[in-house]
This record gives structure tokens, sequence and C-alpha cells, in this order.
């Protein structure tokens, strides 16, 4: 599985929440067009975009990821069978969903030189770890700038403002650590994109 089509994944989410498409824009706050795009496999939503799309639709963002087989209590994935996506110069892999009530979100995130995960600062219940594995990105959390190069790591309370984009003229890759926390709702559930 190294390819999913996001936009049929969103479809059958909102078909199953009984929405329509201008119900679903509304609720992630985005446009009508945009959500149409997507669904027809026509644009690659951003990383910000799945995040609205998640809370609006109530599912971890790793329900885009998931294919239909049935959930496990152990979950493994060989090297080049995770899902991935692209949009706006990031390419997201899964690195693991599937888990019933799973809190823990990790993705591996491949960021072109001037793309951003966000345009602007978001926040969200919990924990966020970032680190990177190589190439150079700019992490913004509440008004303050890290400057990450491989090996650093950053982790911090998810509620404040926070933001990344590889500022560098090189290719970064990047390991996002998402949790919600042991005293919250999950995630999907908290998160204000």
């Amino acid at each position: 599985m190294s390819e999913i089509n996001i936009g049929n994944k969103i479809r059958q989410l909102r078909e199953q929440a009984g929405l329509s498409l201008r119900a679903l824009a509304d609720l992630g706050g985005l446009s009508f067009n945009a959500i149409s795009r997507i669904e027809r496999g026509e644009n690659s939503p951003t990383v910000a975009t799945l995040h609205r799309l998640a809370t609006a639709l109530e599912v971890p963002i790793t329900e885009f990821f998931r294919d239909a087989s049935e959930q496990q209590q152990t979950i493994f994935t060989k090297a080049g069978n995770s899902f991935r996506t692209h949009g706006d110069g990031i390419q997201v892999e899964n690195l693991g969903s599937g888990l019933p009530y799973q809190q823990l979100e990790v993705f591996r995130l491949t960021m072109e030189p001037g793309s951003h995960t966000t345009p602007t600062p978001i926040t969200h219940a919990g924990e966020e770890l970032i680190y990177c594995f190589s190439g150079q990105v700019e992490y913004a959390v509440d008004g303050r700038s890290y400057d990450m190069q491989p090996g650093d790591t950053l982790l911090f309370k998810a509620d404040q403002p926070h933001a990344c984009r590889n500022a560098s003229g090189k290719t970064a890759v990047i390991l996002l650590v998402l949790h919600a926390g042991i005293q919250t709702p999950p995630l999907w559930q908290q998160h204000l994109a």
C-alpha cells in the first residue's frame, strides 16, 4: 500500500457521517470547491486541511490513511508499505495507524524547500515531538523560532501556537509525533486548524 486515495477516503467518511459537501466545508472552515476538488482527486490536501477535515469528521487524522481492514492490537508495516499523500511541497507518510482508540499519531514529513505545514500557527490538546532526520526546518512555538538540523528534537505542549516550514534550499525530513495526552479527549476532537 504505497499511495492511498485520500479524496475517496474523505468522501467515504463524509457520507458515513451523513454530511453534504457544503456541511463539511462549513464544519471544517474550508471552501466547498476545495473539498470537492480533493474528493475528485484534483487537489491534494495540506497537513492543515487534513487536520481541519479530521476535526470536522470527528476522526483521527490517521483515519485518512487507514485501509478498510479490521483494526488490530499490533500493527507492523514493512518499509515502503506505509500510506503516503502529497500536497503543497510536503509528502506525508503515516507510520502507524489502526489500533483501537489510538492516541499516538506518527508521521514522516518530507518537506521541499519553501514548504510549510500550515500557513498560520495551530493549537491542539496534548503534546508534540519533532525529530529532524535530514535538512533544516524552522519550527515556531508560541512565537519562538527553533532552527532544527539533523538529530535535533523539539518537544512541547501543543496548546501553544505552532507551525513548521522549510526555509532552506534543500529537502528536509522530519518525524512528527502527536499525542493527545492522558487526561484529554483524542487529539482529533480537540484540534483547532
